[in-house]
């Protein structure tokens, strides 16, 4: 699966992407969450873009945490 957008680290397809997180694998999985950090911390997006992606990262990182509670790999 590749990036949404032609620019992986504009707003809207680091949104997109965190959606995707369930359909990708791990190492996808973890590049799409370091490029939703690295605009979480860039205070040129707006605040609308940053509390969106915010969200949906931790709503992500939510369902990780509840598939993996219980799990060997768990901690």
């Amino acid at each position: 699966m590749t990036l949404i957008s032609c620019n992986p680290e504009s707003p809207q397809a680091v949104y997109d992407n965190l959606k995707l997180l369930e359909e990708v694998d791990i190492d996808r999985s973890a590049t799409y969450r370091e490029l939703a950090q690295t605009v979480l911390a860039d205070p040129q997006v707006s605040l609308g873009w940053r509390q969106a992606i915010a969200e949906q990262l931790n709503q992500a990182n939510h369902l990780l945490a509840m598939a993996t509670v219980g799990r060997e790999d768990s901690y």
